[in-house]
């Protein structure tokens, strides 16, 4: 809802631009286009019919991805094949994935109502999508869909009409709607369009009964423990009352009437359905204009200023007319008085304005009976029916409640309130609210619970948060009404508080949901904004006020403004003052024309205000007495209007002539007036309850309730059996059958998917015999389902089987998202990648490296709810996983695969790969490079989604941060083991860097004439450096000294995409391994005898050597695979348990290697060349 923004007591403005913008609603040509014109299918038709759609582009619903969705006659789209009807008609959220535009028992049959259907990725129907998305959603970024979903019912009917028609269709009442739904690579948004003119019905048959229809999403049944399900999230934009569905078409989130658009399904990470935050609707120009200038030719007494204001500025106090569940108003100038003390209003001729726009003709009480209250009689009128109190009750007629009699609210409370000039919020959720009112004299008490100290002094002055109550329940003066007797207990109250002169704002939302089964009226408090300080131990009085409301057929207004004065320890006061702006939004009845008479303003007076903060139990607790009269404040003397009358609090209060008054005890209770005691009803009177229920006598009142088993039928008193929550039942067992209830005492079997029978017996369907797998697997029948599962030799899921092996979902999830080419993974900086089992499957545990999150997934990699933990620091060793090892003495293979570093022990030149284990954990990253520091035992990588460089002891301990910044895509990496210095390249930057080990003294050393250079290597002895360039247009190795200098190409000849370099201090060997040639090669840089030491290799990344072997990771295979260098032959493969891509690979020695040099001079020139680059820094 929109926040109310106001001066004074301008509250004429209010009620016409009410009005105003109550006008134009939807029409079915501002639908996105339809039709057979534009390719659209058309539905079978009938009563639910589904047709499946293969999308060429996945719709994200809740934290799921679906490639094909299910058109349904019912006014809905499913993400699975939907069951019969009898399971999920009037049962949302439904027991499968649902997207429920106008969800009821609908049907096509006839020949006039349509289900269109398509895809569409059209320029003009994307943009259409973007323009309602990003008009819902101001704040966030622009989004521009790729795909669309277009579905459209026109002109469907409700199926309790099919048998009545008189064969043209024509005298049905009729709904058309529509659904798009909108994808980005990302996220999917729903697109809902109501017209107005196309809303003809709202509720629709269903066992028997009238039910709402229904708008929302469920995700439907999710997995519970083991063998187990339960509902899993659902959102309902509708409720189970009719109004709720007229609002479609009347309201707004997207700030268009009758237009609402959710953000539904987002990837890697969702949390809940986000509905648009634009509540708020344009006014209709044309009458907005005739308003305004009536507002200015009538003259109006009272002595009052006429004033021209502007639109809305935060430093004007200006009031902006606010319509229910809307926002800001952004028309042009409009001309308003300013009332000075007594209040005037325009009477406006309101007979051309329509603002009820629904029929009624079809409803009853014949079949609505039962939506009245218990105290409510139900009456017929020409368009439909209302419901009227009984007397010596009051209210709406859905919601009455007894004369005289205490009421009690209860509730909860949430908050996000920054208090004085503090940066950071203070939060509170599901805080504890109690109210109880004194109805025959209007007192109200209000306590909120668990309000912390840091805000509980600076909440006194707001005894608002009780207005709305005491105003509902105020004591009433003759002739004039309470909020109560009015619109009853369902409406939303949002008010604007300005607190001056600082103009620090708060908004108040009040949701009233009626009375629940302990005649306890329920409310929802939500605060949102800045309050000044009040300094703790201070006290606050706040001095009587009075506030003006203003009555329409489904909207109030209020404002007022407010003195309160604090009072500090030190004895000194200042008094202070906020304005109070608010606007009430109800539904009425439309049908009785007396009722939607528009009420006189009224005036609340408000006195005797109480308010106190109790530190010590953190409680805060306001009184009041409430008044609602004559905007004149003129004083009866009667004590029944003045509440000093001294009936009993469970009393009315009757005034007779002059002063003369009489207590009459409250419906349910007896007495003299001056004491009474309640009517134990249940005792007094024989079967007050029917047969199958039991009386439960309550203060004024009693309640039937029914034996378990049994249900209230429609009529809301008859207790029926539901043979189907009994068990009483004769279907099929559970695991066979689904007992769905019809009605009185009726219900449908039928068989669950995977049987077939009448639903009394189910006989399980053997699918092998219909060859549902794949020719090269083995199909195997089990009750209710089958599994396929690929012969020996073959890969697959049992569907598709293959004799190479194929990706698994996690393994397919993990390489789309590190964006892998055949040059290299390109992941986006800071994303989350999942990690995959040695089976290719999700592991159970996932964790998010760049925020340090964990959380449990299921089988398909969903997040389970309820399992996330964080943020955690990622950690190295033995201490954290049982499956981690420190690197035991010796030397060793060094190697990075997605988020951990595994050694593989070497025996000689032989690994002994029985010892294999992992070193180094960190879930979520993908290390790339890997370098090690032979002197400190310290191991270096990079980390390509953080991105970061990072190092840790392998003997156990944290990660420890080297570079965090001005990173991109850091690679390769290497040691200087004799300079301590650390060398890395950045494919992204282009450039080749160097630091310290400890991160200081960094520097830039080559940046230009780069394209995507990756490995890189040093030979600190000779003082060189080696780098790869695989610049898919012109790869090279190249070499300089290790301060940049004397930078020359190597290799710039038949290279295809060198991706891993290695270089032999024994020998003075420099080689690599190129994915694009698919060989190994080497070479002595100073003599340039360059020569193949292996061929005809798959896929190589990183390379290492040893002796007169060579050690390479290779992508295909996933696998390290040893070559002799000198034969040109591998000799040996090692598979990680863990089957994924490997990254890095180097060697890891048991003692760092001596320099071969035999010339002092050269070593002399080396050692200067290596640290000429820290010389700048020193």
């Amino acid at each position: 809802m929109a926040k109310c923004q106001g001066q004074g007591w301008l509250f004429y403005a209010t009620l016409l631009l009410g009005w105003a913008v109550s006008v134009h609603g939807l029409t079915r040509a501002e639908f996105f286009p339809f039709g057979k014109t534009t390719g659209d299918h058309v539905l079978e038709q009938g009563n639910d019919l589904s047709q499946q759609l293969a999308l060429d582009k996945p719709v994200l619903f809740y934290d799921g991805k679906f490639d094909n969705i299910f058109i349904n006659t019912n006014g809905f789209v499913a993400m699975a094949q939907p069951s019969a009807e009898s399971t999920y008609l009037g049962k949302m959220p439904a027991g499968f994935g649902m997207i429920a535009a106008l969800h009821g028992d609908l049907d096509t049959g006839d020949g006039v109502g349509k289900v269109y259907y398509r895809q569409d990725a059209s320029p003009a129907t994307l943009r259409q999508a973007a323009e309602q998305i990003n008009r819902a959603f101001p704040e966030d970024d622009e989004v521009e869909p790729e795909h669309a979903v277009v579905v459209t019912w026109v002109d469907v009917a409700s199926r309790q009409h099919h048998d009545h028609s008189r064969g043209d269709g024509l005298e049905k009442q009729r709904n058309s709607f529509q659904l798009v739904i909108a994808s980005a690579e990302t996220t999917s948004y729903a697109i809902l369009l109501y017209p107005r003119k196309g809303m003809q019905f709202a509720s629709t048959a269903v066992g028997g009964s009238s039910q709402a229809m229904q708008a929302g999403f469920s995700k439907g049944l999710v997995k519970y423990l083991v063998f187990s399900t339960r509902q899993g999230p659902y959102y309902r934009i509708t409720t189970e009352r009719e109004t709720s569905v007229r609002a479609l078409a009347e309201e707004t989130n997207s700030g268009k009437r009758g237009v609402w658009v959710y953000e539904i399904g987002t990837s890697p990470y969702f949390t809940s359905v986000a509905p648009g935050e634009v509540t708020d609707l344009p006014p209709d120009t044309g009458l907005e204009s005739r308003v305004s200038e009536e507002a200015t030719s009538k003259r109006y007494p009272g002595g009052g200023q006429q004033v021209t204001y502007s639109p809305y500025e935060p430093e004007e106090e200006v009031y902006r007319k606010e319509q229910p569940h809307q926002g800001p108003h952004h028309g042009g100038q409009f001309t308003v008085h300013t009332v000075q003390y007594q209040p005037q209003v325009v009477v406006v001729d309101d007979g051309d304005i329509n603002v009820d726009v629904f029929s009624y003709n079809s409803e009853t009480c014949a079949n609505n009976r039962n939506k009245c209250s218990t105290f409510a009689d139900c009456k017929d009128y020409a368009s439909g029916y209302c419901c009227h109190c009984r007397p010596g009750y009051y209210g709406n007629g859905i919601q009455c409640v007894s004369e005289g009699k205490p009421q009690r609210m209860n509730g909860k409370v949430n908050g996000r309130v920054y208090v004085g000039n503090s940066p950071s919020p203070v939060e509170f959720n599901s805080n504890d609210l109690h109210s109880y009112v004194v109805a025959n004299d209007g007192r109200a008490y209000v306590a909120i619970s668990t309000i912390p100290a840091r805000l509980g002094p600076s909440l006194q002055p707001l005894s608002a948060l009780g207005g709305v109550i005491g105003w509902a329940f105020a004591l009433e003066q003759p002739g004039y009404k309470n909020g109560f007797s009015i619109i009853g207990g369902e409406f939303t109250c949002q008010a604007e508080v300005t607190f001056l002169p600082a103009q620090e704002k708060l908004t108040i939302k009040q949701v009233f949901s009626g009375i629940d089964e302990h005649d306890h009226l329920v409310v929802s408090t939500t605060l949102e904004g800045r309050v000044p300080e009040v300094l703790r131990g201070s006290t606050v009085q706040i001095e009587p006020y009075s506030e003006i409301y203003q009555y329409s057929s489904n909207l109030i207004t209020s404002s007022s403004t407010r003195d309160y004065t604090v009072s500090l320890d030190d004895g000194s006061a200042e008094t202070r003052t906020y304005q109070w702006r608010q606007t009430i939004t109800f539904q009425s009845c439309p049908n009785d024309e007396a009722a939607r008479a528009v009420l006189p303003t009224q005036m609340l007076s408000v006195d005797q205000v109480f308010v106190m903060y109790d530190s010590n139990n953190e409680l805060i607790r306001y009184a009041m007495s409430n008044k609602i009269g004559d905007v004149n404040g003129e004083k009866e003397e009667n004590s029944c209007f003045t509440g000093r009358h001294g009936c009993d609090t469970n009393a009315v209060c009757r005034p007779e002539q002059g002063t003369q008054f009489t207590c009459q005890c409250a419906a349910g209770f007896t007495g003299d007036g001056r004491s009474c005691y309640d009517i134990d009803e249940c005792r007094e009177i024989p079967l007050a309850c029917g047969e199958h229920s039991v009386c439960n006598n309550q203060p004024g009142t009693f309640r039937c309730e029914c034996n378990d088993g049994y249900q209230f039928a429609s009529d809301g008193h008859t207790c029926i059996v539901d043979h189907c929550a009994a068990g009483s039942h004769d279907c099929d067992i559970t695991e066979r059958a689904h007992c769905s209830y019809s009605g009185g005492s009726s219900y449908i079997c039928s068989c669950l998917p995977g049987f077939q029978g009448h639903g009394r017996v189910c006989q399980d369907i053997d699918e092998c015999q219909s060859a549902r797998c794949h020719q090269k697997a083995v199909c195997y029948n089990t009750q209710g389902s089958f599994t396929c599962q690929c012969r020996p030799g073959y890969y697959g899921d049992g569907f598709y089987c293959s004799s190479e092996r194929t990706k698994s979902q996690c393994e397919t999830h993990r390489d789309r998202l590190l964006g892998s080419t055949e040059y290299g993974p390109q992941p986006v900086p800071g994303q989350y990648v999942p990690t995959c089992d040695s089976q290719g499957a999700y592991e159970a545990s996932q964790c998010h490296g760049s925020i340090g999150h964990c959380w449990c997934v299921d089988r398909n990699g969903l997040e389970i709810p309820g399992t996330r933990t964080g943020p955690v620091r990622p950690a190295v060793g033995p201490t954290p996983r049982p499956d981690v090892y420190p690197l035991p003495p010796g030397t060793h293979l060094l190697f990075a695969q997605s988020g951990r570093i595994e050694f593989v022990p070497l025996e000689g030149y032989n690994m002994k790969k029985t010892e294999a284990k992992t070193v180094l954990h960190l879930p979520e990253k993908v290390i790339i490079g890997v370098a090690y520091d032979c002197v400190e035992k310290m191991v270096y990588w990079t980390d390509i989604t953080s991105p970061s460089i990072s190092k840790a002891n392998l003997q156990g301990g944290g990660a420890i941060p080297v570079i965090r910044s001005d990173l991109e895509s850091p690679e390769g990496i290497a040691i200087d083991h004799l300079g301590r210095t650390l060398f890395w390249t950045d494919s992204m930057k282009d450039r080749i860097e160097v630091a310290s080990l400890d991160g200081t003294k960094r520097r830039v050393l080559i940046d230009t004439n780069l394209v995507n250079p990756r490995a890189i290597i040093v030979d600190p002895v000779n003082g060189n450096m080696y780098w790869a360039d695989w610049n898919r247009d012109a790869p090279k190795i190249e070499t300089s000294a290790m301060d940049g200098t004397n930078r020359r190409v190597l290799v710039k000849d038949d290279l295809g995409l060198p991706n891993g370099l290695t270089y032999d201090p024994q020998s003075s060997q420099l080689c690599w391994a190129d994915a694009g040639t698919h060989m190994i090669e080497c070479m002595n840089p100073v003599q340039g005898d360059r020569r193949k030491a292996m061929g005809a290799i798959q896929y190589p990344f990183g390379i290492t050597s040893h002796g007169k072997n060579i050690y390479y990771t290779d992508w295909r295979r996933d696998a390290v695979i040893m070559v002799d260098r000198q034969a040109g032959t591998e000799t040996d493969v090692f598979l990680p348990q863990k089957q994924t891509r490997l990254y890095g690979i180097t060697t890891a020695y048991a003692q760092c290697p001596s320099g071969t040099c035999t010339h002092t001079e050269t070593h002399t020139h080396t050692h200067t060349q290596r640290h000429k680059y820290t010389e700048t820094h020193t």
